[in-house]
């Protein structure tokens, strides 16, 4: 990632500026979204040591995805000096000369539109996550009552709760 140049006067390029930001992100995007389809896969298998070989990749991707943003930050703020428009890229891209106002504000939607598939894939990876844990709760629950069903209502009877695991005498 490169930080934002500026010419011998001080002019920023938008446009050159704008679509390496947005090439820098989409890169990471891609990848991004490959990663997380690659831990729903993993997940889905209960391969646990595939999910960990993840974990050093998805933590680059997200040092890399935290440069982008603090290079669109600055993108912004330097558009506010300049009386550009600021407060998105979408905005900032809009601006732009007609010559590549199109591009920039397409290469804009198609990255807006990579963010909510991320979105929806991080959440199902965190929807199988939890039906996972849920899945070892009610697992461990039988388990530890040893099959039997604890009464809803009437007397609790603790020795018919006592699962093989717990009871000690058997």
């Amino acid at each position: 990632m490169t930080s934002i140049r500026e010419d011998r006067v001080g002019i920023i390029e938008w446009e050159q500026e704008l679509a390496q930001l947005l090439s820098d992100l989409s890169n990471v995007q891609t990848e991004l979204l490959e990663l997380l389809e690659e831990k729903r896969r993993f997940m889905a298998r209960s391969e646990i040591d595939g999910i960990h070989a993840l974990q050093e990749r998805e933590r680059q991707l997200g040092q890399r995805l935290q440069a982008c943003q603090d290079r669109r930050g600055e993108l912004l703020a330097l558009a506010a000096k300049q009386g550009l428009p600021h407060d998105s890229l979408k905005e900032l891209a809009s601006s732009l000369k007609e010559g590549r106002r199109g591009q920039m504000q397409k290469a804009v939607q198609d990255s807006s539109l990579r963010m909510r598939t991320q979105q929806l894939q991080s959440l199902t990876n965190w929807m199988l996550a939890q039906r996972t844990m849920l899945h070892l709760a009610q697992m461990l629950q039988i388990v530890v009552t040893d099959g039997r069903a604890q009464p809803t209502h009437g007397r609790y009877d603790a020795t018919i709760a006592a699962g093989a695991l717990v009871d000690s005498e058997v």
